[in-house]
């Protein structure tokens, strides 16, 4: 008789046990790092004009947009491409300085100088419009601007 038992030839079952640990260690982890979009946009999406040289801006958190288009609710604010979005809202020229100098305040003071405004402007939006916004940041010293393109050649051949 002999004192060993001869070994099963079937693979050893790997323990799931841990497994939904893992899942909501994941799950919690996507749910913080997540950012949601901070503007819900009252312009239509804009079709962005193209350009060839393209530089991405960095330093996202201190990029302030300003959105230029079509007012997607036409029978409150009309069909015009001229309308302005500040933040949530359908807002004047006027508006604008209000707006900076309340970007301003929300990052320290030493940031102030990288602090770069964005202008997202529909291809068909109104060239007087964009020269109205351009005084208004002159007005609170914002100089420091950015005309989102998309990449891709401008020239029709």
């Amino acid at each position: 008789m002999s004192k060993f038992k001869k070994k099963k030839s079937g693979q050893q079952a790997i323990s799931t046990a841990s497994l939904p640990d893992i899942v909501f260690m994941l799950l919690f982890f996507f749910m913080v790092t997540t950012v949601m979009r901070e503007t819900d946009l009252k312009v239509d999406s804009p079709r962005l004009p193209s350009a060839t040289e393209v530089k991405k801006l960095e330093h996202k958190s201190l990029v302030s947009t300003i959105y230029v288009g079509r007012a997607k609710d036409t029978d409150k604010w009309g069909s015009k491409y001229n309308r302005i979005q500040l933040n949530d809202k359908i807002a004047t020229p006027d508006d604008i300085p209000a707006f900076i100098l309340n970007e301003r305040q929300q990052v320290s003071e030493k940031e102030i100088p990288f602090m770069t405004t964005s202008i997202k402007a529909d291809k068909e939006s109104n060239v007087g419009t964009l020269t109205d916004i351009r005084l208004q940041l002159r007005e609170v010293n914002a100089l420091k601007l950015s005309l989102s393109t998309q990449k891709g050649s401008s020239i029709k051949k």
